[in-house]
């Protein structure tokens, strides 16, 4: 089972008592939520969410022996706030959410995420309840638009250029394959320079965007924010700065602050403050974690918690 990332420190900021009731949303291959339990003791529970079907299979295994602690949910974790309340649960001491593709998804070919395994362009992480691919968006869209979406939520610069070399190539044959795809990336950009593939930004864009990940989590922190009790604990681990962009700026803006008048005193700027900040700056993992986990390098791990204004 691979490496969930951050783990001590997720587990040490998010679980700062025994007991209590937690969410997971992106259980994954379970690692998280194993540790929140371990930490949190026989009379903690955990309702994990994951809208791959194969990793709450997989998970689940690992999970038996905590059975009677823990609820499986095939669902997105945008709708975690109305699946909890489904189930009776009204109140939660913390909410997890691990962003991002995991290690299992991009070690399977066949789930079209990974530019170094062929497989089908299909970037889909729920395959049953979402019916676009990365193949529909890299065939079907017109050049503009592709151009668009690269430049959104991949921040390539040199979107227009790939969209061209995809759109000569599609002309030819349509690209069904993510080798062919990162291929065509790779030739558009003129090779390989460093570490980092040429396609990676081109393969986060167009999984960003088959899975509506922003929107997904913009409604997440707030329906994790509804159901979190008073000093109860949100974690979040981004992996691109477009998420950590979108979590910095959601504690923020709930968390408000003072600022000094002239003349003496100080008042308070923003909305009645929702959130304490935990993290000043986002924790990221140590030399040795990304030694053992390469896909730590790029995570960063904000936390706040619910409170009241002094």
């Amino acid at each position: 089972m691979h490496e969930s990332v951050l783990m001590r420190e997720v587990v040490d900021l998010l679980v700062v008592k025994q007991g209590g009731t937690y969410i997971d949303g992106t259980l994954g291959n379970g690692g998280h939520t194993r540790a929140i339990i371990e930490r949190a003791g026989a009379k903690s529970f955990v309702m994990a969410l994951d809208r791959d079907e194969l990793a709450l299979e997989r998970a689940g295994k690992v999970l038996d022996v905590f059975r009677n602690q823990v609820c499986l949910v095939h669902g997105n974790f945008s709708e975690m706030a109305e699946v909890a309340r489904s189930k009776g649960i009204n109140t939660v001491d913390g909410v997890l959410l691990d962003l991002g593709v995991s290690s299992e998804q991009l070690d399977e070919g066949c789930r079209g995420f990974s530019f170094m395994r062929d497989g089908p362009l299909d970037m889909r992480m729920d395959q049953q309840g979402n019916d676009m691919t990365a193949a529909d968006l890299v065939n079907g869209l017109g050049e503009n638009e592709l151009c668009e979406i690269l430049i959104e939520f991949g921040e390539e610069k040199m979107a227009r250029r790939v969209v061209k070399a995809i759109a000569r190539e599609r002309e030819i044959e349509p690209i069904r394959t993510t080798g062919r795809l990162a291929g065509i990336v790779e030739r558009a950009m003129g090779g390989r320079r460093g570490r980092v593939h040429p396609a990676t930004k081109t393969f986060q864009a167009l999984r960003i965007k088959v899975n509506d990940e922003l929107g997904s989590l913009k409604k997440g922190l707030e329906g994790g924010l509804s159901l979190l009790g008073m000093e109860g604990r949100m974690a979040v681990i981004s992996f691109h700065s477009l998420e950590d962009r979108i979590v910095k700026r959601f504690f923020a803006g709930h968390s408000g602050k003072w600022e000094s008048l002239q003349g003496g005193g100080a008042e308070w700027v923003g909305e009645k403050p929702r959130m304490q900040i935990c993290t000043k700056k986002p924790i990221e993992a140590s030399i040795a974690e990304m030694d053992r986990n390469p896909r730590a390098r790029s995570a960063k791990l904000r936390v706040a918690e619910k409170s009241e204004m002094m």
